[in-house]
């Protein structure tokens, strides 16, 4: 009962806080884990312990499944080179420097428990980089190797921790059987998950027509993909990645209408439920890793250090990694955008965030002898020192980088004009050369809908100065926005739903409509609503 009642309590601060932030635009994992800290220095208060078997079986699976979902596999197909080289190459690269620096900085710490330290914090966290780079206008490259890098990440950390640590526990390691079993977990992990992937594909095409059952099959697939790649030891965060984007890129084919409106409104208030608790969690964590004995300021200082070298690593590690391809292939230099800016920008996202805590928090209290585990305490709040500088102070300062490198914000917008009015071309041509043997009255009636989507199209001036007025916009530091005449007919639309809504509720009221009745015509006005909405040009 008591843990019931600080997850209600939690629940309750999140969705004070997530009030605050869309109010004040500050960004919601920041605020959640900055609330965690405070409330966590408060005297008297019962530790909130963030339990990795949670973390590991609760929180991951779903998460990394719903950023899979919303991962194009097209720019993550694109960009495959840079996300390995980042996902794998410089997650080994930051375990290997940090492991030696922290080995020859920090006293008493051996080499293995170096290393163990280095394979925790060595992969930045997929919630904190689609999470705060959200919003920003970042080029759609960069994002999709971010997202791309922190959904493969984890496996790599996690691999390195595991051997880290049977070095730490037996007192041997080979390199030979740790790189043979290093491509079997990543192959096997990913085969489960197509595997799983396609089981699904076929059930939700073939087998369910029920709109609640395939979106309580949408929250069953990211587990059983986990699960089953555990259960043979191979990876479980690379099967559930690959699940999300199998499906994910065909969910057009497999999902109706009514089960897509339901599951993303589902998952939407699950991953904010998640994100929310995961956040908050590790400020919460304070209390647990500051002990009475823990030499306060030194380990401060050390975990301090530890974040501006990492910092340092992650930029090493970025130049010669974009630069070289660049310098090698003709083909890369035409194909990929590129800006030297962007270095920073990547470097700066490399933020760290549940997986990191999760996995320092599960390290064994005692050695096999029974001995006490010496560097553990000290392990642990390293990997929170590092977590919480990367959140805050990268987090906060993000936006700030942006402006300062003057980098240009980039907007779907344009690209959406052009989609909207290559469909509406595309059904017009449809009706003409399909529907030309109809009744003409009702065949004008048909092609009036999408006449007027595209003298709409036409009128808007989005295509021809958006850009132009968002550069102008921000050497001005406004927040100009763009008046056009596609909003205008919508917005229209928008108040004569309301005022049907109004009238619905009236008769309600008096009693002349139907419960069953009011909730269908509602359901109605509110997807129509929701529908101009999503068409209006509103950043």
């Amino acid at each position: 009962m008591e843990n019931i009642s600080v997850i209600v309590l939690l629940l309750s601060g999140i969705t004070f806080l997530a009030i605050l932030s869309n109010r004040y635009k500050f960004p919601i994992p920041i605020a959640l884990v900055l609330a965690g800290l405070v409330i966590s220095l408060i005297p008297n208060l019962p530790v909130v312990i963030l339990k990795p078997e949670v973390v590991f079986l609760i929180f991951l699976p779903p998460l990394l499944y719903a950023a899979a979902w919303n991962t194009s596999w097209h720019d993550f197909k694109a960009n495959l080179r840079p996300i390995s080289l980042a996902a794998f190459g410089l997650v080994f690269f930051t375990t290997i420097l940090v492991g030696w620096a922290a080995h020859e900085f920090i006293p008493n710490l051996s080499w293995a428990e170096a290393f163990l330290l280095g394979a925790i914090i060595s992969p930045p966290d997929a919630v904190a980089a689609t999470s705060v780079t959200k919003g920003l206008g970042l080029h759609p490259r960069i994002i999709a190797i971010l997202e791309g890098e922190s959904l493969m990440n984890d496996a790599s950390g996690l691999i390195a921790y595991k051997y880290a640590l049977a070095a730490i526990m037996t007192g041997f390691f080979d390199w030979g059987e740790a790189s043979w079993h290093f491509f079997w977990v990543v192959g096997a992990g990913t085969a489960i998950g197509l595997a799983v992937g396609g089981a699904m594909y076929f059930v939700h095409k073939y087998l369910v027509r029920d709109a609640n059952i395939e979106v309580a099959f949408t929250l069953i697939t990211p587990f059983a993909s986990y699960l089953l790649a555990e259960s043979i030891h191979v990876s479980g965060v690379l099967a559930v990645v690959s699940t999300g984007l199998l499906l994910s890129y065909s969910s057009g084919e497999i999902f109706s209408h009514q089960s897509r409106i339901q599951a993303y409104a589902f998952w939407d208030v699950i991953i904010f439920i998640l994100n929310g608790l995961v956040f908050i969690l590790i400020g919460l964590q304070l209390s647990y890793v500051v002990k009475e004995d823990t030499n306060l300021w030194l380990w401060i200082a050390y975990g301090i250090g530890l974040s501006i070298f990492i910092f340092f690593i992650r930029l090493i590690w970025v130049i010669p990694a974009s630069a070289i391809p660049r310098m090698l292939s003709a083909k890369i230099r035409q194909r990929e955008h590129y800006s030297r800016k962007y270095w920073w920008v990547f470097t700066w996202a490399g933020m760290r965030g549940v997986v990191s805590m999760a996995a320092a928090l599960a390290l064994p209290l005692t050695m096999p002898d029974g001995t006490l585990f010496a560097n553990r305490d000290l392990i642990i709040f390293l990997t929170f020192c590092v977590i919480i500088f990367s959140l805050v102070f990268q987090g906060l300062s993000l936006p700030w980088l942006i402006k300062t490198l003057k980098l240009p914000r980039h907007s779907i917008l344009a690209e959406e004009y052009e989609i909207r009015l290559a469909l509406v071309n595309h059904s017009i041509a449809h009706i003409e050369e399909n529907l030309a043997f109809i009744e003409e009255d009702l065949l004008a009636k048909i092609k009036s809908k999408y006449e007027i989507k595209f003298n709409r199209l036409q009128k808007t001036t989005l295509p021809l100065d958006y850009h132009q007025k968002h550069l102008l916009n921000q050497e001005e530091n406004t927040e100009q926005t763009i008046e056009d005449l596609f909003n205008q007919f919508t917005k229209y639309q928008i108040d004569l739903i309301e005022v049907e809504r109004n009238y619905l509720k009236k008769l309600h009221k008096q009693g002349k409509a139907n419960e069953e009745v009011l909730r269908k015509l509602e359901k109605e006005l509110d997807l129509e609503e929701a529908r101009l909405r999503m068409e209006m040009y509103d950043e």
